[in-house]
């Protein structure tokens, strides 16, 4: 195991905010495996990259030689997290959690050793708890409290609705790390308040407090906003190998050095080499190498080393030599004159609706024949194969039947 200073840098690496620090480099010092643990509501079948800048920081712990707990909230999954939310959420079935929870643990490994994560669900301790012992749990925090969380107090002063069992939300969750008496509890900078009250409840039951390690929230595409799927900033980990590629490639030199340090395994040396790069200092990694060697990186721990490297020489042929993909899909039309091209862009999947095909072509993403078109209005005559592209990414073939 590596030395208490050595530990503390990686563990460090990317972080927020550590509480207590000096607390935890004390139980570093005991030289015994922590039990660390960060818990996941599946409320979403697919993960994106946001969501795995906590499971990389439990791979850190991992290789560390500590004792990871991945807790799928199955139980919290059903209150529904209110956190950062200015409305109450509507809770999942059973049978949506469950459903959820199975890819969730699919995802995971990706990332994590499984024959030495331990998967937990918190419904095994919540669901036997009696009625008599949640209201015991309750008892141990007070409204003054709960309204002191910052959405819960914006909430309340604009008169919104909340609902009681909203307040249960970090209470269950708090009262994880009692279950399994965690040494460090892992989450979101929004998810602060809940990683307190996991404190507040090991204290009351006579456990030494965890302690506390927030990360940041992963910025998406744009660089701006939170990496969201409702945003289409997003990077899904099941995406296609050459859509992580690409998707990493187009993002700016600023937002690579973020990826980098909350994604990648590179050690903290190759990281400094990264920013020096980027910042034009002498010594430093070129900027387009390292974004390379990042998309690479990431392709291969979801998809494999094979597929990263045939999507980065995808990358070269589409981009670098403006060649087109070696497969593109083929859609046979049927007609009877000529086709709207909006049309055709969303019966080939390749927009979602006439609205966003027509957005696209405005803003000139969208080429028929290797030429760009600006009349969204355009119809084609499908006497003959023609390609439409739409992005940068997205190919398809189109002939007539």
């Amino acid at each position: 195991m590596k030395s208490v200073q050595e530990q503390m840098e990686i563990i460090r690496r990317g972080a927020v905010e550590i509480l207590v620090e000096a607390e935890l480099e004390e139980r570093l010092k005991e030289g015994r495996p922590l039990r660390i643990k960060a818990g996941f509501d599946p409320t979403a079948p697919d993960l994106h990259l946001g969501h795995t800048v906590l499971i990389q920081k439990l791979k850190q712990f991992q290789d560390l030689g500590h004792e990871i707990c991945f807790l799928i909230g199955d139980f919290t999954g059903m209150i529904g997290d209110p956190t950062g939310k200015n409305e109450t959420r509507k809770p999942l079935t059973r049978e949506q959690v469950l459903e959820n929870a199975k890819t969730y643990q699919e995802q995971i490994f990706k990332i994590l050793d499984p024959k030495k994560t331990r998967v937990v669900f918190n419904s095994e301790w919540m669901s036997k708890m009696s009625a008599a012992e949640l209201i015991s749990l309750a008892g141990k925090y007070t409204v003054a409290r709960m309204l002191e969380r910052d959405d819960f107090n914006k909430r309340y002063r604009s008169r919104q609705p909340i609902a009681i069992h909203e307040f249960l939300y970090p209470m269950v969750q708090g009262y994880d790390s009692v279950a399994l008496q965690a040494d460090v509890e892992l989450g979101g900078t929004d998810q602060k308040f809940n990683l307190l009250v996991g404190r507040e409840l090991q204290k009351q039951d006579g456990q030494k407090p965890q302690c506390v390690l927030t990360m940041p929230l992963l910025e998406g595409l744009d660089g701006v906003n939170k990496m969201s799927k409702s945003l289409n900033n997003y990077i899904g980990i099941t995406e296609p190998a050459k859509e992580i590629y690409g998707k990493v490639m187009s993002i700016s030199d600023e937002l690579m050095i973020r990826y980098y340090e909350l994604l990648s395994d590179v050690d903290l040396e190759t990281l400094q080499k990264v920013k020096d790069g980027v910042a034009g200092e002498e010594g430093g990694a070129h900027p387009m190498e390292s974004k390379k060697a990042l998309a690479l990186e990431l392709t291969a721990r979801f998809h494999g080393a094979a597929a990263a490297r045939s999507a980065a020489e995808e990358f070269v042929r589409q981009f670098k030599r403006k060649q087109l993909p070696d497969e593109i899909p083929l859609f046979e039309i049927a007609v009877d004159g000529p086709v709207w091209i909006c049309r055709l862009m969303t019966e080939a999947g390749m927009v979602k609706s006439n609205g966003e095909a027509r957005r696209m072509v405005k803003q000139g993403a969208v080429s028929l024949a290797g030429e760009k078109i600006d009349d969204a209005d355009l119809e084609v005559v499908l006497d003959k194969e023609y390609i439409v592209q739409v992005g940068k990414r997205r190919f398809a073939r189109f002939v007539g039947v």
